[in-house]
């Protein structure tokens, strides 16, 4: 419960320091979720709901944090208040000015028992992306019940004297998208990314895993760098090319080099069998993205044995990227495809 106006213990009356610890962490908003079920103000307004209105409370914040809190006596207990006063502060200017952070991914559809996936993401600093969960990934995580009984059925719907396949996200950042594979295609996914990637999606894997495999599904991480040397690719979990049926990827395209990496690793990693499928989704930011996926699309179809779009939409998505509060700033929409080997060239 939030703490209200009158409630919020100022400077001027000292207040203990047990008093004043419990009314930040009062104030305490987590960090929002862009979604296809609710508007990105919506959800804004709900969490700034619980801390008021949000010029009055930084006003308040830095009135602890500019006060030297004499009359706590601990110097321990005044760098407590002035850490979670900082935090709390932190909290209200923007996803780059938070630390570390778990945000809770809630997924209800019909068809499936509903479930959450609890997602840690450490500090952003320099341009480590792969550290962010992306609202493109759960745009697409979002459709992966519907996609397993449709474009993916003849594979994950198999008789009963089969399997279903292992499912390959490449590029998994924090493992959102691959994660929710697992849970609801009830299958075995790995989770790849990075080297450096890899300690923070293996995180995620372990604190996921228990929900997964009770629902059946299965789940191991480790490195796979497109294009990249041998020490940067997984030897145990990738010995061989050309051995995974699925391959799923989210929000994958930032830089020139990137199409050209992606469509290489796709092939390399897609079986060869003309009904295995990669399954893409690239949010159509700006003009430089929607060039990124033409240059993406050229790739893939140029390869010796051509992967080519079998189907495709745009749907709509929200996200973060460089977002404020505007609302129409973290509105975007978000290119799907799901590529297959062309039948007269295998």
């Amino acid at each position: 419960m939030a703490v209200s106006e009158p409630e919020l213990p100022q400077v001027w009356q000292k207040p203990t320091f047990a008093t004043l610890l419990e009314a930040l962490q009062h104030l305490r908003i987590d960090p929002p979720m862009w979604n296809i079920k609710a508007s990105r103000t919506e959800i804004i307004e709900k969490q700034e709901s619980t801390a008021r209105h949000r010029q009055e409370i930084a006003a308040y914040l830095s009135s602890i944090i500019k006060s030297g809190l004499l009359w706590i006596e601990d110097e321990e207990d005044r760098e407590a208040i002035w850490e979670e006063a900082s935090k709390r502060f932190s909290e209200r200017c923007g996803r780059s000015a938070m630390g570390e952070i778990i945000r809770r991914w809630p997924f209800e559809g019909d068809g499936y028992v509903p479930f959450e996936l609890a997602i840690k993401e450490p500090p952003l600093t320099g341009d480590n992306l792969g550290l962010k969960t992306w609202g493109s990934s759960y745009v697409l995580a979002q459709m992966l019940h519907t996609i397993g009984q449709t474009s993916l059925s003849h594979l994950l719907n198999p008789g009963n004297d089969q399997t279903r396949p292992a499912v390959l996200e490449l590029g998994s950042g924090t493992g959102l998208l691959g994660l929710a594979a697992a849970a609801l295609w009830r299958t075995h996914v790995i989770l790849s990314d990075l080297p450096e990637i890899v300690p923070n999606l293996s995180y995620n894997v372990e604190k996921n895993r228990q929900m997964i495999e009770d629902r059946g599904g299965a789940v191991v991480a480790g490195a796979l760098t497109w294009g990249g040397a041998e020490d940067e690719i997984d030897p145990i979990l990738f010995p061989t090319k050309n051995t995974f049926k699925v391959i799923i990827v989210a929000d994958p395209l930032y830089d020139d080099v990137h199409p050209g990496l992606l469509a290489g690793a796709v092939d390399e990693q897609l079986s060869l069998d003309t009904d295995a499928r990669a399954m893409v989704m690239v949010p159509q930011r700006d003009a430089v993205t929607v060039r990124l996926l033409s240059a993406f699309k050229n790739a893939m179809a140029s390869k010796p044995v051509p992967l080519v779009c079998l189907e495709e939409k745009v749907v709509a998505g929200q996200d973060d990227w460089g977002a404020d509060e505007d609302d129409e700033a973290g509105q975007l929409k978000c290119w799907h495809g799901v590529f297959g080997r062309q039948k007269d060239a295998v």
